[in-house]
Formats: C-alpha cells, structure tokens, sequence
C-alpha cells in the first residue's frame, strides 16, 4: 500500500459521541481536498451506521477508502463494558467489509488523574484483549493516546508506560502529533521510538504552548515524522485533521488548505529516497 494520506473526522466534529448524519459532506470535502481516504468515529457513520455495503458503494463512486474507524472506550475495571464490548463486535464485523480498514481505538479520558497507574494497567490489559479479539477477526487494531490535562496518557513516562504494555502481536499505536507535543514530547523521537508498533497515524499541529493551529503554523516538525515513517518503511495511512476554533465553521475550505500543505511539504518526501 505504501503511504497514503486521508482525513480523521474530529475536523468536523471534535467530540466523538455527537451523533450527526454528515458524512457525504465529509467525503465530499475529502474527495474535493485531494486525499485518498477517511478515518471515522463511529458517531459520524449517520445513515451507514447499518449499511457498510452503502457506504463502500458511496466511497468507490468518490475514489475513496475507509482507512479506519475510530472507537473510544475506556476499559473500566480492565475490560470492555458489555456495552463497549457489543460496539466492538459490531465495528469489527462492520470493518471485514472494508479490507484493510483498521480500529482506531482512543483511550478515554477520565474525570481527573486520580489512581493513575491502577488505571493505566487496566487500560493496558482491556486494549490487549480487545486487540487479540481484532487480531481473531482479522482486523488491526491500534492504540490513541490523548494528552489532555486529565488524561492517563499525558506525559512521556505515561506514554512509557502504555506503549511498553501493549502486546505488539495484537494492538498497534497510533501516534497523535498534536497530543505529543500537548504532552511536552517531541513527536520525530515518539516515532523513531516506537516506530515497530506504530499502526496507524494523525497529523494536526500546535504550539508547544498547547494551542492548537492551522497545519504549518504551529511548531510540529511534520516532515521529520513523515521522514520517519519513510525511512522505517512504514505502511499505512496517514491522517490529518484540525482542531482550531475556525475549523468546524469552516471545513470544506480547511480541508483544502490542508490538502495544498501536504501536497507541497509531505507528498515529496513519499518519493524521496
């Protein structure tokens, strides 16, 4: 497959439980920005929620593929609530449709820090098994910390922590450059780090004074990760998204911008060697 670039849907909608039918805009933008395919929380699936076989048909017309759905759970206790647990069945069978789609899987973010490392092995253990069940489906799965202020995954020795947890048979990383560098990491030694396990991938930039900017305006070194990812020999996708204030108002035209970016700046460096 080699490298690909697509979009995640956190651009046009931040919070991955707001349940909202858009996702012909948002293939449209995608399609219309230049990108090859989308990385979905489950929350924007809208009127493919119960038609997988709709939607390929929708992407195929469009160019497109479904690079990943994107699923948060939090692993209270060490496992998938049965509920989670019902979701998860139904996404992996929802993904076999979609041949080399994977399960994006962002860690919930709890209510404060309290218990830290209780909660992190519980995290640890639940996405082990989860990712083993994937693996059993034939489905990749990968791990999406994010570092908000009381998130379990903030800071390098939490990143540390999980990272050195995950069973590399059965669940992947997916690095966040955004939330690296909210963690206070530098993302280009994130990648070269843990660069084996990584699975799957999102670009959006900020500052490292955790504001969150249009791509190319903040201080993330993009072609040092895409370098990265180049000289490993990594395979996969590549997804971006924008999480400023403007970008939700304004998605069609922030797509495109990004587009112009990554055509510019990150598609050269795919040719590079």
């Amino acid at each position: 497959m080699a490298i690909k670039f697509g979009c995640q849907g956190s651009t046009w909608m931040l919070d991955y439980d707001i349940e909202a039918d858009m996702l012909d805009k948002i293939m449209d933008d995608i399609k219309n920005g230049g990108f090859k395919g989308l990385d979905m929380q489950v929350a924007l699936l809208g009127r493919y929620k119960s038609d997988p076989q709709r939607l390929k048909e929708e992407l195929d017309k469009r160019g497109l593929e479904l690079a990943a759905l994107t699923l948060p759970t939090a692993f209270i206790g060490g496992k998938e609530s049965p509920t989670e647990r019902e979701n998860t069945d139904y996404y992996l069978n929802y993904l076999k449709q979609f041949p080399g789609a994977k399960l994006n899987v962002p860690s919930r973010v709890g209510p404060n820090r309290d218990n830290l490392l209780q909660r992190q092995k519980e995290i640890i253990k639940g996405a082990n098994e989860l990712g083993k069940r994937a693996y059993e489906n034939g489905i990749t799965a990968s791990m999406h910390p994010i570092s908000y202020k009381t998130s379990y995954w903030r800071f390098e020795e939490d990143y540390k922590i999980l990272l050195e947890g995950l069973d590399p048979r059965y669940m992947g990383y997916t690095p966040d450059v955004g939330h690296i560098i909210f963690g206070g990491m530098d993302p280009v030694k994130i990648f070269k780090e843990y660069l084996p396990l990584i699975k799957h991938v999102h670009f959006k930039d900020a500052s490292k004074a955790c504001e969150w900017k249009k791509m190319g305006e903040g201080d993330i070194d993009f072609a040092g990760c895409v370098q990265v990812l180049v000289d490993g020999g990594y395979d996969g996708w590549i997804m971006v998204e924008e999480e400023t204030p403007e970008a939700q108002l304004q998605t069609t035209e922030t797509i495109a911008e990004i587009g112009k970016y990554v055509e510019k700046n990150l598609y050269p460096l795919l040719t590079s060697k």
